[in-house]
């Protein structure tokens, strides 16, 4: 396991629920994975929980942060990550509600499910 803050090993705590997490250094954070399924990073002390297609549209509806990151060129890059509500937060269960959002996310991209698929057989 990768070597955490206390932030990391409080966010873990309270997504132990979810199942098996395991954490990684990447980037100067973190990238948090549950059963082998990356679906969130860790970065400068804020979560940032995965989006796709079918789910964005609710993360920007409520006005959340998307995670974005400088490129080399000096431009801003953003990945479909965001963070959750405040509130979340601050009340495990409404946290979990929206983990569990993420991990949904990263089970529908493609290269996973099909990986997820085969060693969940």
């Amino acid at each position: 396991m990768a070597k955490k803050n206390e932030y990391v090993a409080w966010l873990c705590e309270q997504l132990a629920p979810l199942g098996s997490l395991r954490v990684k250094s990447m980037f100067g954070g973190y990238g948090l994975y549950c059963d082998e399924l990356f679906f969130a990073i860790i970065y400068d002390d804020m979560l940032f929980l995965k989006a796709d297609s079918m789910s964005e549209a609710e993360w920007v509806a409520q006005g959340l942060e998307q995670f974005t990151y400088e490129l080399s060129n000096g431009r801003i890059g953003a990945m479909k990550y965001y963070m959750p509500p405040e509130a979340a937060l601050e009340d495990q269960q409404e946290l979990l509600v929206w983990a569990r959002k993420a991990l949904a996310a990263a089970l529908r991209a493609p290269a996973r499910k099909k990986k997820w698929q085969k060693s969940n057989a």
